[in-house]
């Protein structure tokens, strides 16, 4: 009897001919995730048991694969040969002391002598023999124990389940570069495009010496957080001070943060072609602050063209936190450090500039050599 970890996949399962691409993809991930834990990862029909670990780390275990995209489920379970004694003494230690019970059984070896009703019969027959204190109820019970009677010869015997992250592996749906602030909502947007399946890198831009390290170590640590998800090894972070000056010095006030947008955007897209990404991704959301208007977001699209995605667009505020709750990255968010966007922030800034407006200003720097000298100060940080 050996206690093993039982991982199910999501929508893996929908994929047909392609499945075996995503099926790849999900192990490698798996095997990222288990990284530095002593443990084997076998893989039978559409079940993925993680074996041979020190049982003492099977919470660590645990938490780590139900972070993994595409795990739909995981269970603590015990692997038994499948004969009708040994799966009983499985049964047994994952059974509760008292209350009703059902024992539910799957059988991908349809060639086992029993059906599924009949090792169900035996096996809660059994139970009640063995334990006064327990009650067979079918429509309602209290507990259930779960069979899956395996092809090679081997049993499952498990009594609950815990939910994965669900969505698709990532990896298996192109690449994105993620500008990552120290706000809340540009995390919860990478972990939801991870979610898809997408490969995120990340980049941030700071304002140093506007900014403190304190900032940068803040987003540090969101990387850090986001990348229990993403899976991204490193941290982009290229300086904008001179650009913020620059645009302080000789353009309208109202238009500074417009502006740094679009250099921002700019730059990203130079670095998304050296780092093979696809798209864009910010955590703007429709009407949240005065860059973000129709006319905001189309003047930032207008000077790259890739496509930028932007998965919290119809969320509020509150959909947001809550989100970023969930995935463990508030309470960073919420730290009070400053971050670039803040800096030379207008009193009024413009809500609905003209794009004919905007490019006017615009014409007043060197975009191309202050675009330059960011790109000179980029750094990467290791995770």
């Amino acid at each position: 009897m050996e206690k093993v970890v039982i991982i199910r996949y999501a929508e893996i399962h929908l994929k047909g001919k392609n499945r075996g691409f995503f099926e790849r993809v999900f192990i490698i991930n798996l095997e990222r995730a288990l990284k530095g834990i002593r443990h084997e990862l076998h893989r039978t029909s559409g079940r993925y048991l993680v074996e041979k670990f020190d049982t003492a780390r099977y919470e660590e275990i645990m938490e780590r694969v139900l972070r993994v995209f595409g795990v739909h489920s995981c269970s603590e379970g015990l692997l038994v040969p499948n004969d009708m004694d040994s799966i009983f003494e499985a049964a047994k230690c994952v059974a509760p002391a008292g209350g009703t019970f059902k024992v539910e059984t799957h059988r991908a070896d349809k060639k086992y002598p029993l059906t599924s009703m009949e090792v169900s019969a035996e096996i809660g027959g059994r139970l009640l023999a063995h334990n006064r204190a327990l009650k067979v109820d079918v429509h309602d019970p209290a507990a259930r124990v779960y069979i899956d009677v395996r092809e090679n010869g081997t049993a499952l015997v498990y009594c609950s389940s815990r939910l994965g992250a669900g969505g698709m592996p990532v990896g298996t749906a192109g690449t994105g570069l993620l500008l990552l602030s120290g706000g809340i909502d540009s995390p919860v947007a990478g972990y939801m495009m991870a979610k898809r399946g997408m490969t995120v890198e990340v980049l941030h831009f700071h304002s140093y010496p506007y900014t403190n390290d304190g900032a940068k170590e803040k987003v540090q640590e969101l990387a850090a957080l986001l990348s229990q998800y993403t899976l991204v090894e490193r941290l982009r972070c290229v300086n904008v001070a001179h650009i913020q000056e620059e645009i302080h010095k000789k353009c309208a006030a109202d238009l500074n943060v417009t502006l740094l947008r679009r250099f921002m955007f700019r730059i990203a897209e130079r670095i998304a072609a050296k780092v093979g990404a696809q798209c864009l991704v910010t955590g703007e959301s429709l009407g949240q602050v005065a860059s973000q208007t129709v006319e905001g977001l189309t003047s930032s699209n207008s000077v790259v063209a890739l496509p930028v995605l932007r998965p919290l667009i119809g969320f509020d505020k509150e959909e947001i936190i809550e989100r970023a709750k969930k995935i463990g990255t508030y309470d960073t968010s919420v730290l009070p450090f400053e971050d670039c966007c803040t800096v030379f922030l207008p009193e009024h800034p413009a809500i609905r500039p003209k794009l004919s407006y905007i490019e006017e200003e615009e014409a007043k720097l060197d975009v191309e050599a202050l675009i330059e000298d960011a790109l000179k100060t980029l750094e990467f940080i290791r995770l």
